[in-house]
């Protein structure tokens, strides 16, 4: 198997590109992105919007993965339209991005990863040519960290059920600083601790391996002070509190990995 052959079937498999089917209409429920307009004769096949993390080519055999909100987008042609080249789809997404501050990560004759950064967001956009020009994908992903939905009934369940439950509280890096996105969770701790009057937890930090174990230890017991701090301020009693930082001591996860590192950092709520 020849190396083209190789990569177009893997990078099949990554973006589930359809194989030669002749779209007519744009499947239900899909539509463009704001950032992109599809080439001219297009439908759109498939679509997912989710977070999630992705696999972006950076260099020859090598990827860098990110995570954030992901659309994947995958286009077949109408029938009877003119087929581009896969090098047309590539340079016409190519100049696009450029148009509008994306600058060029890896390109080869058969995939295109590009990045826009704006201010501290960073969007990255991979497009994958196929069946020499009657397919292509889209998958764009917006940078980010997922912002957890959890109440203070589901903390509660997970407490009488396990004891615990690991939060993803968001930090300022290499700070205790509690990110706004984060402070709806820190709400829903209190609530949990006002609508149980009885319940007392201690609240325990934790790290990836990133660092030295001191410093770990250290960063993950000023951020548990901090969410304990924040707790009290929302009229909780810091009596029935308590805070404790065991660095990387603890991982749920392997830090060998970016996913298993994410994991690893979290602030636990354990039931005393």
């Amino acid at each position: 198997m020849n190396k083209r052959v190789a990569v177009c079937l893997a990078l099949a498999v990554l973006f589930a590109l359809p194989a030669f089917v002749a779209a007519q209409e744009d499947e239900a429920g899909c539509k463009d992105h704001p950032l992109l307009t599809r080439m001219k004769g297009f439908a759109i096949y498939a679509c997912e919007s989710s977070f999630d993390a992705v696999d972006f080519y950076v260099g020859e055999d090598k990827t860098q993965t990110l995570e954030g909100q992901k659309t994947f987008l995958s286009y077949s042609l109408r029938e009877g339209e003119p087929k581009p080249s896969e090098l047309q789809i590539l340079r016409n997404y190519e100049n696009a991005l450029q148009a509008v501050g994306g600058t060029l990560v890896y390109k080869s004759d058969i995939y295109l990863s590009m990045k826009i950064v704006k201010g501290t967001g960073q969007v990255w956009v991979a497009v994958v040519p196929a069946n020499y020009g009657a397919d292509y994908s889209l998958t764009i992903l917006e940078v980010g960290e997922m912002t957890q939905e959890i109440t203070a009934g589901d903390m509660l369940a997970a407490l009488n059920k396990d004891g615990r439950i690991a939060l993803a509280i968001h930090f300022d890096t290499g700070k205790a600083t509690i990110k706004p996105e984060s402070q709806k969770i820190v709400g829903e701790i209190a609530a949990l601790l006002k609508g149980n009057p009885e319940l007392r937890v201690s609240i325990e930090g934790h790290t990836d391996s990133t660092g030295t174990p001191q410093g770990n230890k250290t960063l993950s017991d000023e951020r548990a002070k901090a969410v304990l701090a924040a707790v009290a301020d929302l009229g909780v009693d810091a009596a029935r509190l308590s805070s404790v930082g065991w660095g990387q001591d603890k991982p749920v996860a392997d830090n060998a990995t970016e996913d298993g590192r994410a994991k690893n950092r979290r602030v636990e709520i354990v039931k005393k």
